[in-house]
């Protein structure tokens, strides 16, 4: 497969923001801020296993603030208080289907929007954590209604919450109806639980191939250079696609048609492929609480992505970019190792 050849490949590895001080500068012109850290994959799948690597990554995924956990508690919610009835999912009904979207569109609002005021419009944190340091764009040409941000609500509302809206509403429908296997607590508790750890890793490896091909040269130009657009990125970049990206990057939910799953799960992968994306798009690292980074946010390692285009084609739950060689972690020697050394 040929991936088109970006302009930024020949940005050089002092363009990193980690040379001596004497280059602070320049370095800011391309990083606020960035970690000390070399970007890390998680250790599921380093070999040998190591326990404890493994036991710390489940910890703060699961049994701390986290996206994960966030995105499941809003999920729970939503299934609890706000989803159509078993009986109701029999029959498609526009009454029903209606109130689906009306809630994926309020959530969309509430947690994208909610991020963009208090990160951008009001500033809360300033630039404190924040990778690039530049405003969203205004008054640009290369933007719907010459804004980013309105430009990239267009694509997440009119798009991102309708695809995730109809496929909810037609893998619900599925299940009731017979035509995907269900699978309930009472009848295995164990799988039941599994599956929700098994979603980030299963939407890791489809959005890794997904997006590998989305950089195939023609796809890239008609489809996917409408979300690189935004190389910097803010809370409503992350769902802002082109419709064809927007359904494809959701079809990962479609798993559910194969294997023993229940509304909570559906809903659940939904909810973390859309706020997965629009939280990890905050373009900040953290949420600082009383000064402390205390909720992580941005990633990084997809930052690069946006940034240098032809790298960290996935994302750090399954290592697919260290596998096939476009893995990107932030330092000089892989940004050379990948661009190849100035020129």
């Amino acid at each position: 497969m040929t991936s088109i050849k970006h302009k930024t490949a020949g940005v050089t590895s002092s363009a990193l923001g980690i040379e001596a001080p004497v280059k602070a500068k320049k370095q800011r012109k391309i990083w606020n801020y960035k970690p000390d850290q070399p970007v890390e994959h998680s250790p599921l799948f380093d070999w040998p296993p190591n326990p404890r690597k493994i036991a710390g990554f489940l910890k703060a995924s699961y049994l701390s603030v986290s996206i994960k956990l966030f995105i499941l508690a809003v999920a729970l919610l939503s299934v609890a208080f706000f989803a159509p009835s078993v009986e109701t999912t029999q029959n498609f009904e526009f009454g029903w289907v209606l109130g689906v979207f009306a809630r994926n569109f309020i959530l969309m609002m509430v947690i994208a929007g909610g991020l963009h005021l208090y990160f951008y419009t009001f500033a809360k944190q300033g630039t404190q954590l924040k990778f690039d340091a530049r405003a969203m764009a205004k008054d640009s040409a290369t933007f719907k209604f010459r804004n980013q941000v309105w430009d990239n609500m267009y694509y997440s509302l009119v798009y991102g919450v309708t695809f995730w809206t109809f496929l909810e509403v037609s893998l619900l429908w599925a299940q009731t109806n017979g035509y995907a296997p269900m699978a309930t607590w009472s009848d295995s508790p164990v799988w039941f639980v599994l599956i929700l750890f098994l979603i980030p890793i299963w939407h890791s490896f489809h959005f890794y191939w997904v997006h590998r091909v989305l950089h195939w040269e023609r796809l890239y130009k008609t489809v996917h250079s409408l979300h690189h657009k935004n190389v910097n990125i803010g809370p409503w970049s992350g769902m802002s696609m082109h419709p064809v990206e927007s359904f494809f990057y959701l079809t990962s939910v479609l798993i559910h048609l194969l294997i023993p799953s229940s509304p909570l799960h559906v809903v659940y992968h939904l909810m973390y492929l859309i706020f997965n994306a629009v939280i990890g798009h905050s373009g900040f690292e953290a949420l600082l609480v009383k000064d402390k980074p205390s909720v992580k946010m941005g990633r990084f390692y997809h930052q690069l992505h946006h940034k240098f285009f032809s790298c960290n084609y996935g994302n750090a739950e399954m290592p697919w970019d260290a596998w096939f060689g476009s893995f990107h972690d932030g330092t000089p020697e892989s940004h050379e190792r990948i661009f190849g050394p100035k020129k």
